[in-house]
């Protein structure tokens, strides 16, 4: 059935009924904070029309909404309980208890858990119809955003890349003139009419389901179509405060509220079927009065639901990881990190048809800037992709494609330029599983050129951020620093269900390091290696400092003996062997390339000292060895400055020695 004959046949008593059902939840959910029963309210009274939506929704159709779709998301199938579980954050609720009411999810019915930064939604919402679009289907993803948000830059990356890539998406910016308490009259970009060329853009007045579904059903069916997307400027009211922390009036006049509820769209509607005849006063006082009953009798049941327990507070971070089996690398030879990277990479193409590449010059002939995908658009030129120069619609794109079903494995060009994806990456990919309670979980690959000690990089070609990665939950991080252990982790971290972020030192890039004939075992996540057995002190290391660490040890190997610890993974970390080394050596010693403050290596010693079954083994205080508190320059004299010696290593191993 298509999307012109559900516009004149739907059902206006069911629709209206819905959107009341959506005005009685928000107004009892009003009351209850009034009576200090639940914490927080966001509502959508005003925005009810847009639950006619679901009459051109198909299920397989994905909707990424923001905290205002309390209409639609009963129109697709929520139920109003759901809603009132969610508001007194219970167990099991849809996040159980872990996000604010209106932040609506549910995997079964393809809604997307919507995240509280505003606009965060519609580069998600463009990775999944990106997915639909490789696979040939015929659905479509449909991203709503406030219109305080069109000004984010995530918006515009999401239109450049749905319009450059002719996706199947719809935005619909629900524009009710404020963002809190500011009029976005002047800061809309429709508004200013900066938006436009290359993608279609309809204005219509939302405050009616006829209306919505006039602009809303020709932009679903071009999308099926394959013609592109769409963006939808709904003009409607927001009949209520921002949330329960606002008072509008304090920043409306009476004049602008009162005209605002003299075009209620409940009102409005209810109006039309009594003058129609479809339905009568007594029968509209009725159905208010069922709605009213029914809504009551779900907040008393949801109020008396289980709450979450606090001993769960850390379930559903990360999903356990199966052993994938042995690493498709040959052994009996000598590799170089790049080409081991690039072979697991061919390997992975050609035998799962769901995996993705994505990320700025990757594409043939030049194969990434280090080389890392040669040879693999070339083999699978649909599947291997040249990004723009946006990072947060490189993180974005993936975490709506990986949430869709795919194996995204997605390319940071520098780890020093993740910063414009940060919020996609520790907003929305480290939180999803936790705050769906594993509704809904994110199992993609960003592999990022790591750290210095190459001349020439410079301050923004040179970084060494690991503890900015390992400080977000719900991210695992991964560092190797030989060709088989790049290739072991880089196997495991495809066979993995949530984010992996795969930090490659560019200094130890072209290498060659013998791999031991036989088949290759994959590295897990958490497990350490020993680079050098010793008795006297014991150096935990990883990256590019495993050179500085072992040169240190063989310098010193007359006269102390240096056991050398390779972390390869730092969340997790493999705190026991460290335990085990300690216990022997007495003595530790932390060596990274990430600056000093709030840093990886400070969180070991920190976790070391303060452990009384890890304290009485120390027979003098741990060291550091770091890169102060300094950016790198771009002459060598001032980057080997910074970086951490040998020298320095072997006087901290020194300094332990001195009881």
């Amino acid at each position: 059935m298509d999307s012109g004959h559900l516009q004149s046949t739907y059902n206006k008593l069911q629709l209206l009924r819905r959107m009341l059902v959506s005005r009685e939840g928000d107004r009892r959910e009003g009351v209850l904070l009034r009576q200090s029963k639940g914490w927080f309210h966001v509502g959508a009274m005003g925005h009810e029309a847009l639950a006619v939506l679901a009459e051109i929704l198909r299920k397989d159709d994905y909707l990424f909404g923001y905290y205002r779709e309390r209409p639609l998301v009963l129109a697709r199938g929520v139920t109003n309980k759901e809603l009132a579980l969610a508001y007194f954050a219970k167990r099991n609720s849809s996040s159980g208890g872990r996000q604010m009411p209106g932040h609506h999810s549910d995997r079964s019915l393809n809604i997307w858990s919507v995240p509280t930064p505003t606009g965060s939604v519609v580069l998600p919402a463009c990775g999944a119809a990106w997915a639909m679009q490789l696979q040939g289907k015929d659905t479509i993803s449909v991203a709503m955003i406030g219109d305080a948000a069109t000004r984010e830059g995530e918006f515009f990356e999401a239109l450049c890349f749905a319009a450059q890539m002719q996706l199947p998406v719809v935005f619909m910016v629900q524009d009710n003139r404020y963002g809190i308490s500011t009029c976005t009259e002047t800061m809309n970009p429709f508004r200013m009419q900066m938006v436009g060329e290359g993608i279609d853009v309809v204005h219509l007045d939302a405050r009616h389901p006829d209306r919505v579904l006039d602009a809303a059903a020709p932009a679903f069916d071009r999308a099926r179509r394959g013609e592109g997307p769409s963006v939808l400027m709904c003009d409607l009211d927001r009949l209520c405060d921002h949330t329960s922390s606002d008072d509008q009036r304090v920043y409306r006049s009476v004049e602008e509220i009162t005209a605002m509820h003299d075009r209620d769209p409940i009102d409005v509607v209810a109006k039309e079927l009594i003058e129609s005849g479809e339905l009568t006063p007594a029968g509209w006082d009725e159905m208010k009065a069922e709605v009213v009953a029914e809504v009551d009798r779900d907040y008393q049941e949801a109020q008396q639901a289980p709450d979450p327990r606090a001993e769960e507070l850390t379930d559903h971070l990360l999903a356990p990881v199966i052993d994938p089996g042995p690493v498709p690398l040959e052994g009996g030879r000598d590799w170089r990190i790049v080409d081991a990277v690039n072979a697991i990479f061919k390997y992975q193409l050609d035998n799962d048809e769901r995996t993705m590449f994505f990320g700025q010059d990757i594409e043939d002939p030049k194969g990434g800037v280090f080389g890392l995908t040669k040879g693999l658009s070339t083999a699978h030129p649909s599947r291997v992709v040249n990004s723009p120069l946006a990072e947060a619609t490189i993180v974005g794109a993936a975490c709506g494609m990986a949430s869709y079903g795919m194996r995204p494995v997605f390319e940071i060009q520098f780890v020093d330029f993740v910063g414009p994806a940060w919020n996609q990456l520790s907003q929305n990919l480290a939180t999803l599983r936790w705050r769906t309670v594993s509704d809904w979980n994110c199992p993609a690959v960003f592999y990022m050129p790591y750290g210095a000690y190459l001349p020439g990089g410079s301050i923004w070609h040179s970084q060494a951020n690991e503890s900015l990665f390992a400080h977000t939950p719900g991210l695992r991080v991964v560092l190797p620093s030989t060709p088989e252990d790049a290739a072991a982790l880089m196997w495991t971290a495809l066979h993995a269900e949530d984010p992996t972020i795969f930090l490659i030192p560019k200094h130890r890039f072209r290498k060659p390091f013998p791999v031991a004939p036989g088949e290759v075992p994959a590295v897990p996540f958490g497990k350490a290696a020993i680079r050098r057995e010793g008795t006297d002190a014991t150096i935990v290391t990883w990256g590019n400092c495993v050179e500085q660490a072992t040169e240190a040890a063989e310098l010193l190997a007359a006269e102390i003996s240096v056991e050398v610890i390779d972390l390869r993974s730092l969340v997790p970390w493999d705190r026991a062997l460290v335990g085990q080394s300690l216990e022997k050596t007495g003595r530790l010693i932390i060596v990274q390339e990430d600056n000093e403050s709030c840093s990886f290596g400070q969180k070991i010693i920190s976790d070391m000292v303060s452990d009384p079954g890890s304290w009485d083994t120390f027979m003098s205080p741990p060291q550091l060895v770091s890169r102060g508190d300094v950016h790198i320059g771009f002459n060598p004299i001032y980057e080997y400055a910074a970086l951490p010696s040998t020298e320095q290593v072997i006087d901290a191993v020194r300094l332990t020695m001195e009881e």
